[in-house]
């Protein structure tokens, strides 16, 4: 899971930019001339409860507006969803490049087609359900939503390093079971997926097979709230994107991965394993961004 935010602005704000009642296309055009010189907050409004977007045909996640609109202006939390689209898509085609966005464009047809013919097999794992997902004690811990409440949970066994219980196994079944149940589909579709990285060869991505609103809702209301606490330096308490996947690994399949420094502020490892041997997961420490790329080497005695 990611926190990747970037702060944008469009100049200097020249005026009070409040759209006042009466004439409909005067209080348009007053609104349409005031968006260029808005600029976006530096930090979000932690009280605003931003919009849902997952209606719109939009050319970005609908989760990247809901969480770009706690940044947006005092006086435009206000204005209709429509015209803070259109401030906010202004402001993401600015700033990223043309490519990137012909790139993202791609690939939400590429999901779309995906999720227009792949038939779920346990329909109840597309929507968020806290009690059937979750154990008792990390339920319990984010409805408390205290430092000290998070801290029972887990366990430190190296600096920022945190192991706690979350998942119940019947969940852990049942999303096994969907994996293996897509993989099957696209052997017999011959659809050509795209894994989850460059690394392995074998995984599947799950917000491509219809998962991402859950895995948003799991990022924004369970996971935001523990990062807040054990990684502020690092935006723990802003993070507004995912990438969730499962990889394999096994004779077959994958046999290991190399160290390697995730692209996230915050990563969440989950063991998915039923029976097996080996898969030990080693952390060693955090690079500086001058070496974030370099190869790892032998530690010396």
């Amino acid at each position: 899971m990611t926190g990747d935010r970037r702060e944008a602005t469009s100049g200097s704000f020249g005026g009070n930019g409040v759209v006042s009642s009466g004439d409909t296309n005067k209080s348009t055009q007053a609104l349409a001339s005031t968006l260029p010189s808005q600029r976006l907050r530096l930090n979000p409004s932690k009280d605003h409860k931003p919009e849902s977007y997952e209606d719109l045909q939009l050319d970005y996640s609908p989760s990247v507006f809901s969480s770009l609109e706690r940044y947006l202006p005092p006086n435009m939390l206000c204005v209709s969803r429509d015209d803070k689209v259109k401030f906010m898509r202004e402001i993401l085609c600015k700033y990223l490049p043309h490519g990137e966005r012909i790139r993202a464009q791609r690939h939400r047809e590429y999901r779309q087609k995906i999720i227009s013919n792949y038939q779920p097999l346990h329909r109840e794992l597309y929507a968020m359900q806290p009690a059937t997902f979750f154990v008792p004690s990390f339920i319990k811990a984010i409805s408390d939503n205290t430092e000290e409440s998070f801290r029972r949970l887990v366990s430190e066994p190296s600096p920022g390093v945190f192991t706690f219980e979350m998942l119940q196994p019947h969940f852990c079944e049942l999303l096994l079971e969907e994996v293996e149940n897509f993989e099957k589909w696209v052997k017999e579709t011959k659809f050509r997926i795209m894994r989850p990285n460059t690394m392995n060869n074998y995984g599947a991505v799950l917000d491509d097979f219809g998962l991402e609103t859950m895995l948003d809702k799991l990022m924004e209301g369970f996971i935001r709230p523990m990062s807040k606490v054990f990684f502020p330096e690092v935006g723990g308490s802003t993070l507004d994107s995912h990438h969730g996947f499962v990889v394999e690994y096994g004779i077959d399949r994958d046999v290991e991965l190399g160290f390697h420094v995730d692209d996230s502020e915050v990563t969440l490892n989950v063991c998915l394993g039923k029976q097996f041997s080996g898969g030990e997961l080693f952390f060693r420490g955090t690079r500086c961004d001058k070496h974030v790329n370099t190869g790892s080497q032998s530690e010396v005695c």
